[in-house]
């Protein structure tokens, strides 16, 4: 899990603040510099939760894609809060996922018919590309306030009580609403919840 240090979110803040005022390079770089940490951790825990992408890519390559995509983005969007910020990186997150699911085992991809060998896979992992596209577009359907928190838990790896500080909540209303979207996961991808 990655704990951010109390000055975390401040320093975020306040660089979306000059964000804000004016589109500098400079600034969306230092976004990025101030995030890289946890973009990092987080590229390497999805690709150990989907042995069939990680056997093609490294954690490097998905943070370096991650982090390009979301330098791009920050072009035109400009995060209003932290809050913001993190519910971008993590539908920048799924995107990168869901393509690089694509460009290896879609029809031309070259782990479409290569044997992985052994591939022990757990009961909440999705066992093919399409499954794990499924379950990143049911991510994307979620309601609004059940998609926020459980991007910060799935993708952000945050614990509860960072999302309260986050989003301005309880830890109580957290934890309803990862209930709900884990429930409401749970019925779209037709009883196959995430762990």
């Amino acid at each position: 899990m990655v704990v951010m240090n109390p000055g975390h979110t401040t320093k975020l803040n306040d660089l979306l603040t000059l964000l804000r005022q004016g589109d500098t390079d400079a600034v969306r770089t230092e976004l990025i510099e101030h995030s890289c940490q946890r973009l990092r951790l987080l590229a390497a825990k999805m690709l150990n939760r989907y042995p069939m992408v990680r056997r093609w890519e490294q954690t490097d390559d998905v943070f370096v894609e991650l982090a390009t995509r979301l330098h791009q983005t920050l072009e035109d969007v400009r995060p209003e809060s932290a809050r913001h910020f993190y519910n971008l990186a993590g539908q920048k997150v799924r995107w990168v996922l869901i393509e690089m699911a694509r460009r290896h085992y879609g029809p031309l991809g070259v782990g479409r018919n290569h044997d992985t060998g052994e591939q022990a896979e757990t009961s909440s992992q999705p066992r093919n590309v399409s499954e794990w596209v499924a379950f990143h577009e049911a991510v994307e359907n979620l309601p609004d306030e059940a998609r926020e928190v459980f991007n910060l838990t799935w993708y952000e790896g945050l614990s509860q009580d960072e999302i309260g500080e986050v989003l301005g909540l309880s830890v109580r209303t957290v934890k309803r609403r990862w209930q709900a979207a884990r429930c409401q996961l749970y019925e779209a991808l037709d009883g196959e919840p995430p762990s």
